[in-house]
């Protein structure tokens, strides 16, 4: 079963509360820069306990130190809670 899809008024309050995440179509994103390599590589671990644990997966686009992620849920073809959760997550991680 998945999971319902958000209206445009559940996303957009729920994404008011993760302030660093913005809005791309049916997806979140957040960009982050990093001290090196290693340290963005060692986030990129760190999240994938996450992601694992929720078995939702983000898109993950690497270069030297910069991250970005793309949250969405396929299944439901746009966003759902799932994304918000582990976007709250990932957050915890920073």
């Amino acid at each position: 079963m998945s999971t319902p899809r958000l209206s445009e008024d559940q996303i957009n309050n729920t994404l008011a509360q993760l302030p660093d995440w913005s809005r791309d179509g049916d997806a979140i994103v957040r960009k982050l820069k990093f001290p090196s390599f290693f340290e963005a590589i060692t986030f990129i671990t760190r999240i994938a306990r996450h992601a694992e644990a929720a078995d939702h997966h983000p898109e993950i686009f690497n270069v030297y130190d910069k991250v970005e992620l793309r949250l969405t849920t396929h299944d439901a073809s746009g966003l759902t809670q799932k994304d918000f959760d582990l976007a709250a997550q990932i957050d915890a991680e920073v």
